[in-house]
């Protein structure tokens, strides 16, 4: 779905953050989806100094298009502090709209209009996988498995009501990276979505989920690796007994004031 450059002059600038490392064969390619996709969005590839050339092409691509932006980062920090800078970039330069995208070409740029017509009503999107209508293409049974238990995991203990709070494919309004505390993100891998997700519902924004079709990388190195998917656990885990335990204190802490005024 591609659209006209005034259909979403109604939500403000919009920027579209692609992190990279280790991407040149897909980097231009995903840059093209995304402007051909939405016309008016901005892009910014947010590289951690990828030594195939993945910078070294988006700076290109950057110099024939004023829409194509360039962050060079120092080291190779992971996806949550890819994506914060991004964000303080955009923030910095007045963006209404941010937009996490993967370079892999997973994320189809062309479903992006989606999102942004939900974000009329809401203050994030999530692109889920998980809804009904939403699907993923090239996924053997294992990844399938682990996404839905992860996203099952991080529901029951966080009191999440989202179907893929783990998901990447996502759109913010500017007020929500403004008001959750960037700052103090410590998480990295795919728990860093479930930190923002679970850090908007609990500001009390609206969250809402537009089904997606995820297809698998073709090209490249998948970044997965057995470290994400434990710091995710580890960390839902804690995040998840301090929210229970927060829920008991506070329930005995009513039961106390009601005991206290009969």
């Amino acid at each position: 779905m591609t659209v006209d450059e005034n259909a979403f002059a109604d939500l403000g600038k919009v920027l579209v953050i692609i992190p990279t490392y280790n991407e040149s064969e897909n980097v231009e390619p995903i840059v093209s989806r995304v402007r051909a996709a939405v016309p008016a969005a901005d892009v910014l590839v947010a590289d951690d100094s990828s030594p195939d050339g993945t910078g070294e092409i988006a700076d290109k691509l950057a110099a024939v298009d004023d829409s194509v932006h360039v962050l060079h980062r120092t080291a190779k920090e992971g996806l949550g502090a890819a994506y914060i800078a991004g964000f303080r970039w955009g923030l910095d330069r007045g963006y209404q709209v941010l937009v996490e995208l993967d370079a892999d070409g997973s994320h189809q740029p062309e479903q992006l209009p989606r999102l942004l017509s939900a974000l009329r009503s809401a203050d994030l999107v999530l692109g889920s996988r998980w809804v009904p209508g939403g699907q993923v293409v090239n996924w053997p049974a294992s990844r399938k498995l682990l996404s839905l238990g992860g996203n099952t995991y991080s529901r029951l203990l966080l009191g999440v009501p989202l179907r893929d709070a783990t998901g990447g494919y996502r759109a913010f309004r500017r007020p929500v990276l403004e008001s959750i505390g960037l700052s103090d993100v410590a998480s990295q891998g795919y728990c860093f979505q479930v930190d923002l997700a679970w850090r908007a519902l609990r500001s009390g924004y609206r969250v809402v989920e537009v089904p997606i079709t995820f297809i698998e990388r073709e090209n490249g190195t998948s970044k997965m690796s057995r470290a994400i998917v434990a710091e995710a656990l580890w960390r839902v885990t804690v995040w998840g007994a301090r929210y229970r335990l927060g829920a008991l204190r506070r329930l005995a802490s009513r039961r106390s004031a009601r005991q206290g005024s009969a």
